[in-house]
């Protein structure tokens, strides 16, 4: 187990991204967690921040009675701000926001409202400090991103396939593709780290296919490798079949049910990973205490699919499942992006 030490590398670390998220002296800045966030992270935030002239100050919240006896991992939704409107007022007027709660705010409902008046938020994973300084966002990879994401809202039709089975189709009409190295640092801006995607949330009624999930593809909501195959059908944004003989299909039929909710089927996210730094294979060098999986959504050429919470298609779910996987050919209107988990042409 990693010790979680304060260390003078780390501070630089985030005083390095703090900056292209061009925090200047005397600016608003709030570090927002909670009673079970990992401590180190605010205090790093609140070091670098008051290191760079900020104004800073500390935002803690009480971590919420659960809702019921489903445990919430890895989904990105945060529920710590949920009917703390005042907070949430006063958190949007600030400048930036250092999003350091457990599940971070990047599918969390309040997010638009904390992000209208202008404040730029960055959400820093819950992970060990050695992972965020192997993974850190960088002007370079957001170039690259930014020519995915322009490329993702160009396209009419994603489509993705795999020799394990995978054949599934994703209209892009009127999508807006998003790519992100992490940086926010521009007025209402939303960045996270670790990143490095391009993505997006489709419309309504407009994936449809086969998904099979193959051997060392990720489960990232259980942090843990696939071991046998799961196939999933979909129709019209819905998973309407989980096969598989497995204890990795059983696990994952049974977390689904287990939350009687419609949409939590239902397709979020799709996209392809971005970043060089980071790796497939590190989930199995840190206990699971250390590590929230958020790289391994991020490595390079992966195929990002992911069901829950979509915005764009007035969808919402506390369940949150990202499947990074493994060599997928990704293609945007016939051009291959992505092919068998390499990146082509300008994303390479």
């Amino acid at each position: 187990m990693l010790r979680e030490h304060i260390e003078g590398k780390w501070i630089a670390d985030f005083v390095e991204v703090f900056g292209l998220c061009k925090v200047q002296p005397g600016e608003m800045a709030v570090v927002l967690s909670e009673t079970q966030s990992r401590s180190v992270l605010a205090e790093l935030a609140e070091l670098a921040l008051t290191q760079m002239g900020a104004r800073v100050c500390h935002v803690k919240l009480v971590s919420p009675r659960l809702k019921s006896n489903i445990a919430l991992r890895s989904t990105g939704t945060s529920l710590a701000l949920e009917g703390m409107d005042p907070i949430v007022q006063a958190l949007a007027g600030s400048q930036f926001i250092v999003d350091c709660t457990v599940e971070g705010l990047l599918h969390s409902p309040e997010r638009a409202a904390l992000l209208a008046n202008g404040a730029r938020i960055m959400m820093i994973s819950d992970e060990h400090p050695e992972i965020l300084e192997r993974v850190k966002p960088s002007p370079y990879l957001q170039s690259k991103c930014d020519i995915g994401g322009k490329l993702i809202t160009d396209a009419s039709v994603m489509h993705i396939s795999s020799e394990a089975g995978t054949d599934l189709t994703v209209s892009l009409a009127g999508v807006i593709g998003r790519g992100s190295a992490g940086i926010a640092d521009k007025p209402g801006s939303f960045g996270y780290w670790p990143a490095g995607l391009c993505i997006c949330y489709p419309s309504n009624g407009s994936v449809n296919g086969t998904l099979v999930l193959d051997s060392g593809d990720v489960n990232l909501t259980f942090k843990r490798y696939l071991e046998s195959a799961v196939t999933l059908r979909i129709e019209n944004d819905y998973v309407v079949a989980i096969e598989g003989k497995g204890v990795d299909a059983d696990l994952i039929r049974s977390y689904y049910a287990s939350w009687n909710d419609k949409d939590a089927y239902a397709v979020s996210h799709v996209g392809w990973g971005m970043a060089p730094a980071a790796r497939w294979d590190s989930l199995v060098m840190y206990d699971k205490r250390d590590t929230n999986g958020t790289e391994l959504r991020a490595f390079a050429g992966n195929f990002l699919f992911s069901t829950g919470a979509n915005p764009a298609a007035g969808r919402f779910s506390d369940c949150h499942f990202d499947y990074p996987m493994r060599n997928c050919t990704v293609s945007l209107d016939g051009r291959e992006v992505v092919s068998k988990g390499v990146l082509q042409g300008d994303l390479a």
